[in-house]
């Protein structure tokens, strides 16, 4: 019989932000217990750096350039089919808790009900980030990481509260369900405002936090695209002091705690109502954040800190251990449908992680991920074979890092001689599979169009959040 599937992705979750995946700092012990009983994949990556895109990549399996969703203001509608239709299709009961980052509740988006879901701001999202062209784009107006940053409450960790307690209590409502069943959970921590409750906070004391890697001012330029990319919204420079800086750091890793203590309250609930014997728990993020490295923070770009994700699969006949075959979240879609044994069309680059784990390990999958958002004046694109990842930006020199051999990607490789060959054999593979300038072109052309839509630049510049997403009305819950 097919067990049930419950699935709980994060926001902004950085993949080495775990005990399990060896972080010297961070406390997750419930998700470090899941990953000891399953199958934890060690390379697992976003299929695009920032919310709204990579979310509507995961529903559907489909890369961002399939769904033409590039930014934040371009939500999934649920008009191209993703895996939640393909259970409906089977009759397979599918439901939501919590964040989405859809367009709007009403949209037939693949599951019979949706509790206290997030979506983008008034059906819209963030029209203003899709003014990217360097003289047309203005630089927001409020700090995108919050305007207070420390110990405390916040909607943010209220939502996440409502959404757990309302887990667990749907768990404990399908305890005796006779039909196997698919629940979406989404959490929002450890995605700013990074406002965590004291207790988290105080896990992390300042004199214990780790040194800024890469920081430019310890003479590390960052890439020129990075460097335009990061002007429009520079939260490092925003911090009032080194002190506040530190504070968003233990912030940042209080919040994974949180998450982790409210990912443990429900895997709680699943072994009280004995769930736990017949459900496959699957866990992962939509993206992960940069936590400052190279003076970065949030996500938007194509290093390990923002495009890796921690992907977690426990349950009835799950192997122990790690894989380390690279995969993708869009490969965590098809993983959603097979559960099922139903198919997911359309999605023919993603392949389902129980067969990636049954097979032996094949480090030379490719993954892939690209960026078109906030701040972006080109196309950015990603592609990891093996040791090689390589970083794509249109109109500007590309990167190439060693993996197996600098893993924390400190030395770029690209205009190294030494290296030419495997650089090229790298563009031919990501022009084998896209051609990143029509790609590029063709994303400023769906935007330009969505700002003609809302009544051109200077009104699309109001339009949206000037930073996280508010989250719904909890009067209710």
């Amino acid at each position: 019989m097919t067990s049930n599937l419950l699935v709980i992705l994060s926001d902004e979750h950085q993949s080495r932000a775990m005990g399990c995946a060896g972080h010297p700092l961070v406390q997750t012990p419930k998700l470090d217990a899941l990953a000891a009983r399953g199958t934890r994949f060690t390379n697992a990556y976003t299929p695009s750096p920032i919310c709204v895109p990579a979310r509507a990549s995961f529903a559907t399996g489909r890369y961002v350039h399939q769904t033409r969703m590039w930014d934040n203001a371009m939500p999934y509608d649920g008009s191209i089919p993703g895996w939640g239709h393909a259970l409906q299709s089977r009759g397979v009961p599918v439901e939501s808790i919590g964040k989405l980052h859809y367009r709007a509740e009403e949209d037939p988006a693949g599951f019979d009900v949706e509790h206290i879901p997030m979506m983008v701001a008034g059906g819209v999202g963030m029209v203003w980030a899709s003014i990217r062209r360097e003289d047309e784009r203005v630089g927001g107006t409020t700090r995108m990481l919050g305007d207070y940053i420390g110990p405390g409450h916040s909607k943010y960790t209220d939502y996440d509260t409502a959404v757990t307690s309302r887990t667990v209590r749907w768990l404990h409502d399908h305890a005796k369900s006779e039909h196997p069943w698919c629940l979406y959970v989404g959490l929002v921590a450890p995605h700013f405002p990074l406002v965590v409750p004291q207790e988290f906070y105080d896990l992390y004391p300042h004199d214990r936090l780790p040194d800024a890697k890469l920081h430019p001012r310890d003479g590390h330029p960052r890439h020129p695209w990075v460097e335009k990319q990061n002007a429009i919204m520079d939260s490092e420079a925003s911090f009032k002091s080194e002190e506040e800086r530190l504070a968003a750091m233990a912030s940042y890793f209080g919040l994974c705690t949180w998450l982790d203590h409210n990912l443990g309250l429900i895997l709680g609930a699943l072994e009280k109502t004995g769930l736990s014997e017949t459900t496959t728990v699957i866990y992962s993020s939509d993206h992960g954040d940069n936590v400052g490295v190279r003076g970065l923070w949030g996500k938007s770009n194509l290093y390990q800190e923002s495009t890796a994700v921690p992907l977690i699969m426990a349950g009835p006949g799950i192997d122990t251990g790690t894989c380390d075959t690279p995969v993708s979240l869009i490969d965590l879609s098809a993983t959603i449908a097979a559960h099922f044994e139903v198919d997911l069309n359309g999605a023919e680059d993603a392949e389902s992680l129980y067969s990636i784990a049954a097979r032996r390990e094949d480090p030379e999958r490719p993954v892939f991920s690209e960026y078109h958002a906030a701040g972006a004046v080109s196309g950015a694109f990603m592609l990891r074979i093996g040791r090689w990842k390589y970083h794509h930006y249109v109109g500007f020199q590309p990167e190439l890092y060693d993996l197996d051999s600098d893993p924390e990607e400190t030395k770029d490789l690209a205009a190294d001689p030494e290296y030419a060959e495997t650089l090229a054999r790298m563009e031919a593979a990501l022009r084998a599979r896209i051609d990143p300038e029509a790609v590029d072109a063709q994303a400023f052309t769906d935007q330009a169009a969505l700002i003609k839509r809302h009544g051109g630049r200077q009104a699309a510049l109001s339009l949206g959040a000037p930073g996280a997403t508010p989250p719904p009305s909890l009067e209710k819950t």
